[in-house]
């Protein structure tokens, strides 16, 4: 039996055509209770930016991203309990923290937040990554 699922896994040829990478990852882990979700930033699971230059838009997009994967999971927003973000400008946290914010309003996660010198795509504003629990009631099925 698998310690851990893994959910919409992909190889970074595809992801990232402008690079020359071939690495076989997944966008979430279910281990037991806990989700790890993966950096995500503006671009829908088609591979479209979502919010060139705009990064509340980019926000918005990541937290998409990141309810639909929990949801694949078997968890969802409120049960996130950690976030780190990254920003590429710190203009750029009222946006995106407000966004955030917006998708996370009640919930009370732990939060990191770092300015960084660049993203994997310089298109990329932000991006963030979450863990999240399965309630003891949602795991058992």
């Amino acid at each position: 039996m698998p310690t851990h699922t893994r959910i919409r896994m992909f190889n970074t040829r595809v992801t990232y055509p402008n690079q020359s990478l071939d690495n076989d990852l997944c966008q979430a882990v279910r281990a037991g209770d806990t989700v790890y979700v993966r950096g995500q930033v503006g671009t829908d699971f088609d591979g479209n930016l979502v919010g060139l230059g705009d990064p509340r838009a980019q926000a918005e997009q990541a937290m998409k991203n990141v309810a639909q994967l929990l949801k694949e999971a078997g968890s969802d927003l409120s049960h996130i309990v950690k976030t780190t973000t990254y920003i590429t400008d710190p203009r750029f946290r009222e946006p995106v923290y407000r966004e955030v914010g917006l998708w996370l309003k009640g919930v009370f996660p732990i939060s990191t937040g770092l300015v960084v010198a660049g993203l994997a795509q310089p298109e990329w504003l932000m991006e963030i990554d979450v863990i999240a629990v399965i309630p003891q009631q949602e795991s058992d099925q």
